[in-house]
């Protein structure tokens, strides 16, 4: 059976934050805890080595594959700042970045340099509008 390698666990955010490398990378990392701290309302929780995440729910996909994930989160990663919202046809992720400054996107992420390069006003929004959608997706399933 498949065993969820980003899980949530007791290891201290401050801790890990206080571990990254960078100074600028740290000093940003504690500008992002408070913004998602104060946003989502929830406290921040360590996911697996190294994601910082806020709030939980619970998913099952068609296919019987099922877990628990963060509702929001990021990472201070060596070459780029990880940001983690919910993906999906009506998440409105795509209009909000538009307006949301430098960054580059994956599949599931948001990556930016720098809290500098975006606009603070459309990270609350993405952060909000990813948790509305993952509350509308998965009713009664949130672990908050």
């Amino acid at each position: 059976m498949y065993e969820l390698k980003t899980k949530e666990t007791d290891h201290s955010v401050i801790e890990f934050i206080e571990n990254v490398d960078s100074p600028k990378k740290r000093e940003d990392a504690y500008e992002l805890l408070d913004i998602f701290t104060e946003t989502t309302g929830y406290d921040a929780k360590m996911w697996g080595p190294s994601i910082i995440g806020f709030g939980a729910y619970h998913y099952k996909y068609e296919s019987g594959h099922e877990g628990d994930a963060p509702l929001v989160g990021f990472s201070p990663r060596k070459a780029k700042i990880s940001l983690y919202f919910a993906v999906g046809d009506d998440t409105n992720r795509e209009y909000l970045l538009k307006d949301f400054g430098k960054h580059t996107t994956g599949k599931a992420c948001v990556y930016i340099n720098k809290v500098a390069d975006i606009d603070i006003e459309v990270l609350k929004a993405l952060i909000n509008q990813s948790i509305a959608f993952l509350k509308r997706k998965y009713p009664n399933k949130n672990k908050g």
